[in-house]
């Protein structure tokens, strides 16, 4: 049995998608899976939801030492708030335990010129997700005639979330933004729990990068002070953190949208601070 999952994920848990899930199970009997491209299949198991508890404990809360799937993963995003906008830096290394499968992974997606997301988690499940949210955001806009802010933004993609709680979904992902309201930043996580706040930092490298966030910053950081703060806070953890590293990717959101600051390897950074070191001495 196969349960067929499309594009109206916001109807999920409703009786309208009960009853089409009950249809589509017979459609599947008779028919086999579906083919459209806009649909995805659950495990072929009676109770998706118990098969991944039991294969994917680590994702639902517990511990992954009796399951055959681990999920090793490692990475340093953050943001903060400040009186310039929002700062969002990322590193780019994707790693399976200690292999790194990848060194250039752009973390943050551009949702649209006023929206941002980051990456956290499994790479796979953040970009599919994030990337429907920036469909849901279009439409939203398309349908009332203007954007919609960060806060709902965050919200439809909590909901999400929260349907799927339990499914094992892997993504820690922070939604940065200016609206109406001004700057704003949001967390959200697979669990659908949804946080807001001035900073906030995730990944295997997150406790490093706060230790230089929680020293350095201050609500009146200049641009170029808040610049250097995100990069340093980046470059630290993944000097640390062996599952972080490769490019340090940092985006300023403004009032008039997002820029991309710069994309510099952390090896650089590293020899960078340790000539201010020396000199300091």
């Amino acid at each position: 049995m196969s349960l067929m999952i499309g594009n109206d994920v916001l109807d999920i848990g409703s009786r309208k998608t009960k009853r089409q899930e009950e249809g589509a199970d017979m459609l599947t009997l008779r028919n086999g899976p579906s083919t459209k491209p806009t649909h995805f299949s659950l495990p072929r198991v009676p109770n998706p939801a118990s098969y991944v508890r039991q294969n994917f404990a680590s994702v639902c809360g517990t511990g992954d030492e009796g399951q055959a799937v681990k999920f090793m993963k490692g990475t340093t995003t953050l943001a903060f708030k400040f009186q310039g906008g929002v700062i969002i830096s990322v590193d780019s290394r994707s790693t399976m335990g200690t292999y790194i499968s990848s060194g250039t992974v752009q973390k943050v997606i551009e949702i649209n010129p006023f929206l941002l997301g980051t990456m956290a988690g499994g790479a796979a499940d953040c970009s599919f997700w994030e990337r429907n949210l920036g469909m849901e955001c279009r439409l939203f806009e398309l349908r009332n005639g203007h954007r919609i802010s960060v806060a709902g933004a965050s919200k439809l993609l909590a909901n999400v979330m929260r349907s799927y709680r339990g499914y094992g979904l892997s993504m820690g992902t922070m939604i940065a933004g200016w609206d109406e309201t001004g700057p704003q930043l949001y967390y959200v996580d697979d669990d659908g729990t949804r946080l807001k706040g001035k900073m906030f930092s995730v990944g295997s490298g997150s406790t490093y990068a706060y230790g230089i966030l929680d020293t350095h910053y201050r609500d009146d950081l200049t641009v170029e002070e808040a610049i250097d703060l995100g990069k340093r806070a980046i470059y630290h953890a993944t000097h640390r953190d062996a599952a972080s590293g490769g490019i340090n990717n940092l985006y300023h959101m403004t009032k008039d949208g997002f820029v991309k600051v710069h994309a510099i390897d952390v090896n650089e950074l590293h020899y960078q601070y340790k000539e201010e070191r020396e000199n300091a001495m």
